[in-house]
């Protein structure tokens, strides 16, 4: 089978197709054959060596396909079952991979697998961020960075959905335009505007009660700065680079502020919490409160272009490999 494969750290170059022999799945496991790939700004990271790898490595954590094979003891799934997964193993930029049955979720028959492979890992990490993380509510006021990006237009959705009043910090007028077309109350452009007197202008000079910030260095004191005392600040990406260290005096100066680095893995940790997860997601979808766009496609012979694409922010929504 056709695998992408990395031997070091560095940029989109480092990215080679490679072939393997097709696995076949041990006690616990399922072989899914994929049918799209999901990329996530998460395997850019893994790529460059912010979050290390033991290399040679392949790269992705998501994928959506058909079960071809099961191991010993499950019980889940039978071969032809179609199944999808987004919290590892890391290895999906591949025409295969063996994945541990119970971090596999079984797909819908009203989500499409493009459709799954595109927004499991992004779906399930809005869902955490605003059900869980910070339950957001009418009362609410939420600041979303990356509005336009997989990501933030399905938070944008979500977080109108539960009544919260949004305002969406996007890149350009385009992708502005494109927030308020997903339901934003305000758009800052953060190309030329300062993002947190926007927020301030916003909301009277209050300050909202979360930011949902997923690009790190370069907008981390905006988010401090946009903050109305005992306003949460979740830090749940590192687009522009990781975020400084957090000096806890200084979340009290800026008004007690209560600050969180939240991951998708420690939100499904466990079978039955990773599906609960995956199913409200995808009722959210079927539902049609969140609209998923049509992902940009890639084969999965350009994957190196994809990541180059998505590091440029040339794309709006959710990239997919087609194996």
């Amino acid at each position: 089978m056709k695998t992408i494969q990395i031997h070091r750290h560095g940029g989109p170059e480092t990215l080679v197709v490679e072939e393997a022999d097709m696995p076949a799945p041990g006690p616990g496991q399922v072989l899914i054959r994929h049918t799209v790939i999901g990329v996530n700004f998460i395997d850019t990271y893994h790529r460059t060596g912010l979050y290390p790898l033991r290399l040679p490595s392949g790269l992705g954590m998501e994928a959506a396909g058909v079960v071809a094979a099961v191991g010993e003891g499950v019980t889940r799934f039978k071969r032809g079952d179609r199944a999808g997964y987004c919290t590892g193993p890391i290895g999906a930029y591949a025409e295969a991979a063996l994945v541990a049955a119970d971090r596999a979720v079984a797909l819908p028959d009203s989500v499409s697998d493009e459709t799954a492979a595109a927004v499991m890992l992004k779906g399930m990490t809005a869902r955490y961020l605003v059900r869980k993380t910070f339950a957001v509510g009418p009362e609410h006021v939420a600041v979303i960075h990356a509005a336009a990006g997989g990501v933030g237009q399905i938070l944008v959705q979500w977080t109108k959905r539960l009544g919260a009043t949004v305002i969406a910090v996007a890149g350009g007028p385009e992708k502005c335009a494109l927030a308020r077309s997903l339901g934003a109350d305000h758009t800052i452009d953060s190309l030329s505007d300062d993002i947190a007197q926007g927020v301030r202008a916003a909301t009277g000079g209050e300050g909202a009660d979360v930011v949902y910030d997923s690009v790190g260095k370069a907008t981390f004191e905006a988010s401090l700065n946009s903050l109305k005392p005992l306003g949460m600040f979740v830090s749940f990406g590192n687009a522009s680079g990781p975020a400084p260290d957090v000096n806890p005096g200084l979340l009290n100066a800026k008004g007690s502020l209560f600050f969180t680095r939240p991951g998708l893995f420690h939100y499904t940790r466990t079978a039955s919490l990773l599906q609960e997860t995956a199913e409200e997601t995808f009722a959210a979808i079927a539902d049609g409160f969140v609209k998923v766009a049509t992902p940009r496609r890639y084969a999965l012979a350009d994957a190196a272009q994809a990541h180059r694409d998505l590091e440029a922010r040339r794309t709006l929504g959710s990239l997919v490999l087609i194996p």
